[in-house]
């Protein structure tokens, strides 16, 4: 029998997108998954969404957080409740290809990886496709990383059994997922990509992520605050982040 995965879903006032996102999940080939839903206090019709949704799989779990915590907060109560050999993560207003998880599992048990990440298209909030984020290097060390982060959340998948129990994310308002792979990088292990695009990326310009001045800041904190980098190695870092953001865009 195949692995148990478990999806990670963060949820804060997504009524828009939350149906696609779970439909993208059902959807897949591989079918021993548990999808497990924090709702970070939404104040739109998010809830009453899922409450349908949920009566009908049980394969999907709700967690209601009583206040606003942020998306690592959300995502470390998902971990918490975990119970699969894989962990993976797909936020509420993306989606995933049918295949992704038969695809990628097979890749990791494959090669013996505890990390591996993939390739993933980008759309705008109607659907519509606006490019694509394709894997450049198939293996990602450390020093790697702390260049850019070319790995995007909603493809990542961990196993657990090979990294020998959970990991957590910091508890900073962005950058959370890239601050918990330098952390997993860092003690010498490697990302291991696949070419495939298996992931559809919802670029909102409401989206936190998009405040690029925001972005800076927590990148900042990250080389200085979580990776303990000196000055003059945060700036070089720095340098080359707004480099390479400034080709990307």
């Amino acid at each position: 029998m195949n692995d148990l995965v478990s999806i990670i879903t963060p949820i804060y006032n997504s009524d828009k997108y939350i149906k696609a996102a779970i439909d993208s999940v059902q959807a897949q080939t591989y079918k021993n998954w548990e999808l497990i839903l924090i709702d970070d206090f939404s104040q739109d019709r998010t809830l009453e969404i899922l409450e349908d949704i949920i009566n009908n799989d049980s394969r999907i779990k709700l967690i209601k957080l009583k206040s606003n915590c942020g998306s690592a907060y959300a995502r470390n109560k998902g971990i918490e409740e975990a119970k699969g050999r894989f962990l993976a993560f797909l936020d509420s207003d993306d989606i995933w290809r049918s295949e992704k998880l038969d695809k990628q599992i097979s890749f990791m048990k494959k090669g013996s990886y505890f990390f591996s990440f993939t390739s993933y298209n980008k759309i705008n909030d109607k659907g519509d496709g606006i490019g694509s984020v394709l894997i450049k290097n198939s293996v990602i060390q450390y020093s790697d990383l702390l260049y850019t982060n070319s790995i995007g959340c909603l493809t990542v998948v961990l196993d657990l059994k090979i990294l020998g129990g959970k990991r957590y994310m910091p508890l900073i308002n962005m950058r959370n997922d890239y601050a918990l792979w330098l952390s997993l990088l860092r003690e010498g292990n490697k990302a291991y990509g696949m070419i495939d695009i298996l992931a559809d990326y919802r670029s909102r310009k409401s989206s936190l992520s998009s405040n690029k001045l925001q972005v800076i800041k927590y990148q900042w904190k990250i080389y200085r605050f979580y990776q303990h980098l000196g000055i003059f190695k945060s700036i070089y870092y720095m340098l080359y982040y707004a480099y390479y953001g400034f080709r990307k865009y």
